[in-house]
């Protein structure tokens, strides 16, 4: 007991919220929630996250997503065998009647019992039930952070078609309990991203991939710890939307459920991809670049919190173009494949990753 008592205090930081401070009198968000600064301190609970994030992923894969892949694949491979048996024999049979009767009896020996699956289809079942687990992570995680974004997203004076608000009142602190979790438990995911990227085998954007996490994952400390949290909500929450349902899609398309089904879900993924992230994003970024300086003050003085000069302003707006260029990078992929589903009647698949080094597999 003694020496729980002695290390509860030092395990404290990696479980709860840092930097408490009263309520404000009159909040314009979150009247009722308890409210934080922020502080290098945070980095305890963005490590619990990642740990948090890395077994969940695991257990949900291991235990749910790659059981119920196999099941439904490996059904799926016995059946397709059978019907294939059941024609062999059929046509073993009608040769035998045709010839000596040697085919007849041939056929109707080795139809009883079906040969194991070929190498190629164990390999292909085995990637296949991988693939669907992971997939099922991203469709988990991104459903509930963005259901989460939204309620922060909500409770916040922002509108994402009239921006203005982000700049009001600058800097925006304290910081409400559910907007400091939201910002670090997406830090976290992404510096997860980054950990699982560079631990799995390189796929075919793997560049693209990393430069997108790394950009995301410094625009979103810096925005922490210079108190834009505002306008790096509204930014995560236009994000997470369409990032359910590529991986969703692509799940479809892993179980061979339906190929129309993963052609509509890959086409509402796409329609979603434009709105959120070539319009709604860009009007974010116009925003930020035209209608932030005439809002807030450039300077640099930690005693009231004010940590924005106009060189790390014009840095920040460098990054989210950046951002913005990746994104066109991938969305004339994305078209690619529309075109292929449209004009040539090709599945629907992505063509930006998921493949380690093996282009125009239908795959991600």
């Amino acid at each position: 007991m003694a020496t729980m008592e002695t290390v509860l205090p030092y395990l404290k930081p990696f479980y709860t919220l840092q930097y408490p401070i009263p309520t404000p009198d009159n909040p314009d968000s979150f009247p009722d929630s308890d409210y934080y600064l922020a502080g290098q301190m945070d980095i305890y609970v963005v490590i619990t996250c990642i740990a948090v994030m890395a077994i969940l992923r695991d257990a949900l894969r291991l235990g749910f997503f790659e059981p119920v892949a196999r099941w439904k694949l490996s059904r799926d491979l016995r059946l397709k065998r059978q019907r294939a048996s059941k024609v062999n024999k059929s046509n073993g049979s009608a040769n035998g009647h045709v010839a000596n009767g040697n085919g007849h009896a041939n056929g109707h020996t080795n139809g009883t019992a079906l040969p194991p699956p070929t190498t190629k289809e164990i390999r292909q079942l085995n990637r296949s039930v991988m693939r669907f687990a992971e997939q099922g992570w991203s469709v988990v995680y991104y459903s509930l952070q963005w259901a989460f974004g939204l309620y922060v997203h909500m409770n916040l004076p922002t509108r994402v078609l009239d921006p203005t608000d982000l700049w009001l009142d600058y800097p925006h602190l304290p910081l409400a309990a559910p907007v400091k979790f939201y910002y670090l438990t997406q830090t976290a995911f992404y510096l997860h991203q980054i950990l699982i990227l560079n631990a799995e085998a390189r796929r075919k954007d793997h560049v693209q991939m990393m430069t997108h996490h790394i950009i995301t994952v410094v625009l979103m400390l810096a925005s922490y710890f210079t108190n834009f949290t505002r306008v790096g909500c509204i930014i995560m929450v236009l994000m997470d939307w369409c990032d359910i349902f590529l991986p969703l899609a692509k799940m479809i398309r892993y179980l061979e459920i339906s190929q129309l089904l993963c052609d509509l879900t890959f086409g509402f993924f796409m329609v979603s991809w434009f709105v959120t992230r070539h319009i709604l994003f860009l009007i974010v970024i116009i925003s930020t670049i035209f209608e932030a300086p005439n809002h807030i003050e450039f300077k640099w003085s930690p005693e009231e919190r004010y940590y924005t000069t106009r060189n790390n302003f014009i840095g920040f707006n460098i990054m989210l173009l950046a951002l913005q260029v990746i994104q066109m990078i991938w969305f004339g992929m994305i078209c690619r494949v529309a075109w292929r589903v449209v004009m040539k009647g090709d599945g629907a698949s992505d063509v930006r990753s998921d493949e380690e080094a093996e282009p125009d597999l239908k795959e991600e």
